[in-house]
């Protein structure tokens, strides 16, 4: 039995709750009577209240975020059903702004808004000793760095074994880009480098080898940055793989010569670039350099074996499909292996809605809240961009066909358009978007490349073959048993770094054994 219990809904189950890790490492003298409770939304919400209720708990405690609140909620009213007496406090982004027009809100006790690290403690302490809060909603103030203990001993044996660890070195954006959270957060904030340091060292003595920052611009402070790369750098070894996201325009010389240092596979940047058209920049109040993003991304791909990741989005005010398109366009250009094609939410308490009236922005109602159309791109063409964003992942993201994707536009001027027709094409013919096996996929992808591209069978089989290897598979798929002889199935070089699946895939491919 626990007195508090502090539990969320995680998207899936790999992800660890790193907030709910904060607030039971700074409980004090009542971590001895909390205990962490984790599900996943996959989970019915009337099981996860029996889990919750089964502690017997004085005080339930719920991280809620834009992809849990539903069967949050859900949980959240079938527990005041049954035991009003427990007390419940909301937490996390999704409650924090216009907490006034939300269910969950209206069914729970005290609400904590902002960084709670310190604040839930300090509410858990008021509630024992049967003293009551004044006020609902309770805001907490932004705690100083260096007065928070650390929650990376609270990583399990399990948790090092099967699920990503997240770590930050720093909280805050320095930058006001609208459509993001991050742009209401105050000044960047540095975690002290000493107790990280030694916090990433213990990580490491005790297996981990995937680490994901979640610092929002890694890159700003420079002694930072590089003090962690030369620590990861220090101490590789096969398997390492760590995640940072970084400010496109910023890589100076001495993060350039650290970087390149490291093997392939062994660093994932995720760079968010959102847009190329410099007048919806101005109008999300968002400032890069595209010609230093341009050498940024030169740099990268020519002279590293760093794993790119990039952003855009669609749907930004001011944003047409075919302005959309020639941003896709020009990253593609640049060659990242990733591009992350996502859809514009409108974030509760973010700026974003000053456009609404101007540009025609109409937001779904229910999480996560996706624009359904602006002025410049209607419901029908959003819906077009929804099945180009499903369908690139699983083709041109998936490292599944990292040889076979570029054959779509080897003969046309625009990736944009002819990936463009092959999902329109893609989805008539199996009306879907999810639950397509790979090797139908595979076969659909041959079919549209001969038949309607009309490109050689036998470059497209090779290139199909080549995938299909690439991810250890040594199955040839009945479609192309006809167009390929029997080939040897290639090693792949296991002497690098060895990258999550996903991103090992997009690696070079090692030469055919003989």
């Amino acid at each position: 039995m626990a007195g508090i219990v502090l539990a969320t809904l995680n998207a899936k189950y790999i992800h660890a709750a790193f907030g709910l890790r904060y607030l039971l490492a700074n409980l004090g003298d009542l971590r001895s009577q909390a205990t962490l409770l984790e599900f996943d939304i996959n989970q019915r919400p009337i099981e996860i209240a029996e889990a919750l209720l089964t502690e017997n708990p004085k005080i339930i405690g719920l991280g809620v975020y834009i992809w849990n609140v539903t069967p949050t909620t859900e949980v959240v009213s079938a527990i005041k059903r049954i035991r009003p007496d427990i007390i419940i406090i909301l937490g996390g982004p999704e409650v924090s702004y216009e907490a006034d027009q939300q269910a969950i809100v209206k069914l729970a006790d005290y609400i904590i808004t902002g960084e709670a690290d310190l604040k839930f403690a300090e509410v858990c302490r008021t509630l024992l000793s049967g003293e009551k809060p004044p006020l609902k909603i309770i805001p907490a103030e932004v705690p100083e760095l260096g007065q928070l203990t650390l929650p990376y001993d609270l990583y399990n044996d399990r948790d090092v074994a099967h699920r990503i660890i997240y770590v930050e070195a720093s909280r805050g954006c320095p930058f006001t880009c609208e459509f993001c959270l991050s742009s209401l957060d105050i000044p960047v904030r540095q975690f002290p480098l000493p107790a990280l340091l030694d916090n990433l060292e213990e990580l490491m003595r005790r297996g981990v080898q995937q680490f994901k920052f979640v610092d929002r611009t890694f890159n700003l402070n420079l002694n930072t940055s590089k003090a962690l790369l030369q620590f990861f750098l220090d101490r590789y070894r096969p398997g390492l793989f760590v995640h940072f996201e970084m400010i496109p325009d910023r890589l100076p010389e001495a993060l350039r010569e650290i970087i390149a240092k490291f093997p392939p596979g062994a660093l994932q940047f995720e760079v968010g670039i959102q847009t190329f058209n410099p007048e919806v920049s101005k109008l999300i109040s968002r400032r890069q350099d595209y010609d230093r993003l341009a050498d940024n991304f030169q740099f990268l791909r020519e002279r590293t074996g760093v794993h790119v990741h990039a952003d855009l989005i669609v749907g930004l005010p001011g944003e047409s499909v075919e302005s959309f398109g020639l941003g896709f366009d020009r990253l593609i250009a640049l060659r990242p292996q990733e591009i992350q094609v996502g859809i514009l939410k409108r974030l509760r308490g973010t700026p974003i809605v000053r456009h609404d009236t101007a540009w025609g922005m109409v937001y779904g109602e229910h999480p996560p809240y996706e624009i359904l159309q602006t002025k410049l791109i209607d419901f029908s063409s959003l819906q077009c961009m929804r099945r180009f964003a499903r369908f690139w992942d699983l083709i041109g993201n998936s490292g599944n066909f990292v040889s076979t994707t570029p054959l779509i536009w080897s003969t046309a001027a625009s990736p944009f358009q002819e990936f463009t027709r092959l999902c329109e094409w893609l989805y008539q013919r199996v009306g879907r978007k999810h639950g397509i096996p790979l090797a139908d996929l595979g076969e659909h992808l041959f079919n549209f490349l001969t038949e309607v591209k009309g490109l050689s069978t036998q470059i497209v089989a090779e290139a199909i073959w080549e995938d299909y290897q690439r991810g250890g598979r040594s199955d040839k798929p009945l479609f192309l048993r006809s167009h390929l002889p029997d080939t040897a199935v290639s090693r792949r070089d296991r002497s690098r770094a060895i990258a999550p699946k996903r991103q090992e895939r997009h690696l070079p491919r090692a030469k055919a054994a003989a």
